[in-house]
This record gives structure tokens, sequence and C-alpha cells, in this order.
């Protein structure tokens, strides 16, 4: 399966266009880009991405709370998730890892690379899935 819809969950603006540039102008991937978990929570189910993208730090509500939020839906359990932020210790890194992130990206990111780094942990959170099934 190759990765096509990705949702991202960011409230900043300036981030939001360099990631649609990235993933839908460079890597050619569906997006729908939401300013917040509120948005993201009430569109996921009808967008139905492959891969969900999440800011960690938002106003309101954050990246963790989103994906809770989201992990809700029944047609959301498995969509594989990758957090991005700025502040990436250890100890936060597990965080989001322990919530059901599959990775953690560090901002500032390589623009150029993002999709391609996306489709890499796309297709190992399949293999993970696919061998989680068989045990």
């Amino acid at each position: 399966m190759q990765l096509d819809k990705i949702l991202h969950v960011e409230d900043d603006e300036s981030i939001r266009i360099i990631v649609e540039m990235a993933l839908v102008d460079i890597s050619g991937f569906t997006l729908l880009a939401c300013d917040g978990g509120h948005e993201a929570i009430s569109q996921v189910e009808a967008f139905a991405p492959d891969l969900i993208l999440l800011d960690a730090m938002m106003p309101g509500m954050d990246g963790i709370q989103t994906l809770i939020e989201i992990r809700k839906k029944p047609n959301c359990l498995n969509i594989p998730a990758v957090f991005m932020t700025a502040r990436i210790q250890e100890s936060e890194k597990q965080e989001y890892l322990d919530v059901g992130a599959v990775a953690v990206i560090e901002k500032p990111f390589d623009a150029m690379s993002l999709g391609d780094r996306l489709e890499s942990i796309y297709q190992a959170s399949l293999i993970s899935q696919d061998i989680h099934n068989q045990e």
C-alpha cells in the first residue's frame, strides 16, 4: 500500500504552508490541513487519511489530546500518527509514542525530504501492524 492521504494538524499557518508545499507540490500527496484539534476531529472520518501528522504544541487542544479524541472514532484506531515538535527530549518523545504515535519528527524539518520520510514511516507502520496482527 502506498501513502496517499495525509491529515495535517498545525496551528502555525507558515508551517502549514511549508508542509503543503512539501507534501502536495513536491511529493504529490492528498492533504487536508487543519488549524487545530477540533477541526481535525470533525473532519478525520470523512477524509479517511492514511496517516495523521500532528503538531505537538497547539493552543486549546494539544496534539496528544487531539490524537486521543481521534482514536475514539471506530474507523480511526489504526491510522498511523506522527508528531512534529521543536521540543524533542527523550521523555517527551516517549510520551508521544506512549499515546500511539509511530514516530516523532523534529522541527525544523527538511521540507524536501518530508514526503519520503513520511512514506518510510508509513511503510514501517504497516509492517509493524502486520506483525502485531499475526501474534
